[in-house]
């Protein structure tokens, strides 16, 4: 696998691949060459925590009459002439392709956070751009055929108490949730987000709202509410674009 980056995103053996700088003008095409549908992690985002490493793939159609003989994608945050971080893999280390005038070609990434993630700016929408030769010695290129988002890895706690409870009495249900600081490589709390607590009765599979509540300023949370039935606790927190979603292991609490 070849990877460069714009900037210092990368660093070490990751970043020594010879790949082109972009250009301003990125889309070519030259014969009658087509690239279409890319596809980035089954149409999932990419999720990155502090030190696993996330392996996914990129497909996409690329077609031409005489035959395609290889392909190439592209991932990058921010412009194309002017990216913060950009990804490549060429078809000899990383891209493959069936066979026919109509096929499709497979990149496999795999990011390494401590080597390939060192901003948390980096988080959020990243573009997709894809590369096709044919036999003929046509090709294309497209450069932002769509977007998708790298985010910071999340996690979520819930811990109801006191235990066993009363039926009536108040019972305090907390928790944190934190996610993926990619420049310390540690997890900090997610401020100022609405997390949904849930609750699921006894015998029953489903979760339901209880009410929303805000994560402080270190990312915990903390709320009352009155002991009806036995049941499980959790905590839900829906994502944005730069994380995403969380839910807690539901905490069972007991009801006298």
């Amino acid at each position: 696998m070849r990877k460069f980056a714009i900037g210092a995103v990368l660093s070490g053996a990751l970043a020594a691949a010879a790949v082109a700088v972009p250009s301003a003008h990125a889309d070519t095409v030259v014969g009658d060459t087509k690239v279409s549908n890319v596809v980035v992690n089954g149409g999932k985002d990419v999720a990155v925590g502090t030190t696993n490493k996330v392996t996914f793939k990129v497909t996409f159609t690329a077609s031409d009459p005489a035959g395609v003989t290889s392909g190439q994608t592209y991932l990058y945050h921010g412009t194309w002439s002017d990216p913060d971080a950009f990804w490549t893999q060429d078809s000899d280390a990383g891209t493959t392709c069936t066979s026919g005038t109509t096929v499709t070609c497979t990149s496999t990434y795999t990011i390494v956070p401590e080597y390939d993630l060192h901003y948390n700016a980096l988080a959020g929408t990243w573009h997709i751009g894809a590369y096709a030769k044919a036999k003929d010695g046509d090709s294309a290129k497209k450069t932002d055929v769509g977007t998708f988002h790298v985010q910071r890895y999340s996690k979520l706690t819930v811990n109801a108490s006191p235990e066993p409870v009363a039926k009536g009495k108040a019972i305090t249900v907390a928790g944190k949730l934190s996610r993926a600081n990619w420049e310390d490589h540690l997890y900090h709390g997610y401020t100022g987000q609405p997390v949904k607590l849930q609750f699921r009765k006894a015998g029953s599979s489903t979760y339901s709202t209880v009410k929303t509540v805000n994560s402080d300023s270190s990312g915990n949370l903390r709320t009352t509410v009155t002991a009806s039935a036995d049941g499980y606790w959790r905590y839900y927190f829906a994502g944005t674009s730069t994380t995403p979603a969380a839910k807690a292991t539901g905490d069972y609490l007991d009801v006298k």
